[in-house]
């Protein structure tokens, strides 16, 4: 559905973008969901296309547009079908690059941006572990300074691209105390020795992308790999959240609408007592729910990409975003396999997919419970 933050250009990024998912990304979707993980090559396709460095600089190999551009790919990508294909992109080009583009030095971007951008290497974020996930101040992973280098000891887990990826943007402990001034971000390459991963984690959806635990044991990271300043880790991951949140709701609209039109094209096919599905007043009505609440999710989010294009402070609207497209996207996919019926339950329908991809949403980047708590202070709810 058009919208007024899209111009021109953006909507003729959009076809083009379409056209390379319609190619070359859903007639491979059903291999990538059982291989759990998509290929290398599709980071290197998409890197040749310009597509893992659209908001980058042009500087470091990547194409100097602006946001809106990004939510379009993030968009688009949601519509192939596999929440796991636009999660694995997304978190090389959305959470673990990011990171070194706006917080790293020069030297960094050169040796891990550029070659990111062109897909010649996967990246990923390690933040979350065994022992807490929301609580980004509670992590146990540690970083000790010894001469040259720091020494990373502690274990990861739900890493997305954890299993593949060739380096980790690695938030570590440096210090125990004050809390929220304690952490800093590491690059850390994954062949260096006391690296190690796990197995690859069985996920309910997000199939196609690789998740993984990740183990650190007495790791040497060079000191010129620190990201940024020591101990101001959390400020940054917090900063970087904003975007992330936005992301994830993107996707959701962008599962969402093909949910939708998924389900009113099933339901004007399937036949039940001598007429189709969409002649059932409680079933259009069903349908036309999905749509509003699908607009309210669009146009929360949409205004909260436009502002952060601008610059401007969006920590309300994002964790708005986020927490509202999150439940939205829960509640469309699960009338979509609702009206499908019977055969929304098999796995020969790809609505089954959408409501398991669409369960994550609401846990990943902040529960709708941080999220709301957020909000609570946010609001002056809660000093």
């Amino acid at each position: 559905m058009s919208h007024w933050i899209f111009k021109e250009e953006h909507e003729m990024f959009r076809k083009s973008v379409k056209k390379f998912i319609e190619k070359e990304i859903k007639p491979n979707v059903e291999q990538w969901e059982k291989d759990g993980e998509v290929p290398r090559s599709l980071y290197k396709r998409m890197g040749e296309l310009g597509y893992l460095g659209i908001k980058f600089p042009e500087e470091y190999g990547g194409g100097g547009l602006d946001l809106i551009t990004e939510a379009v790919l993030i968009e688009e990508l949601a519509k192939c079908g596999a929440g796991g294909v636009g999660a694995a992109l997304g978190s090389h080009t959305g959470i673990a690059m990011t990171n070194i583009w706006k917080f790293g030095n020069d030297e960094q971007k050169r040796k891990y941006l550029v070659p990111g951008i062109k897909g010649e290497l996967i990246s990923a974020l390690a933040i979350t572990e065994p022992s807490g996930g929301s609580d980004v101040s509670a992590i146990r992973t540690t970083a000790k300074k010894e001469g040259d280098y720091y020494i990373l000891n502690g274990s990861k887990t739900f890493i997305t691209s954890g299993v593949n990826a060739d380096y980790v943007v690695v938030a570590a402990k440096t210090r125990e105390e004050p809390a929220h001034h304690n952490v800093s971000l590491f690059i850390v390459e994954t062949n260096w020795e006391g690296y190690s991963v796990g197995k690859k984690l069985k996920k309910l959806g997000w199939r196609s992308s690789d998740t993984g635990e990740i183990f650190f044991d007495n790791v040497k990271v060079p000191k010129e790999n620190l990201i940024g300043n020591e101990h101001e880790g959390f400020r940054n991951i917090m900063k970087n959240f904003q975007f992330e949140r936005i992301s994830m709701a993107l996707g959701c609209i962008g599962l969402g609408e093909l949910a939708l039109e998924d389900t009113i094209k099933y339901s004007k096919e399937r036949i039940q007592f001598k007429k189709p599905l969409s002649e059932f007043q409680v079933l259009r009505h069903k349908m036309v729910d999905m749509a509003v609440d699908l607009e309210k999710a669009r146009n929360i989010t949409y205004r909260a990409i436009y502002l952060y294009n601008k610059g401007e402070d969006i920590v309300t609207e994002a964790t708005m975003a986020k927490a509202y497209a999150a439940e939205m996207i829960r509640r469309v996919t699960d009338q979509a396999v609702q009206i499908h019926g019977g055969n929304g339950y098999m796995m020969e329908y790809p609505v089954q997919r959408y409501w398991r991809d669409a369960r994550i949403q609401s846990i990943g980047g902040g529960t709708t419970q941080i999220m709301n708590e957020i909000l609570t202070k946010r609001l002056g709810i809660l000093s």
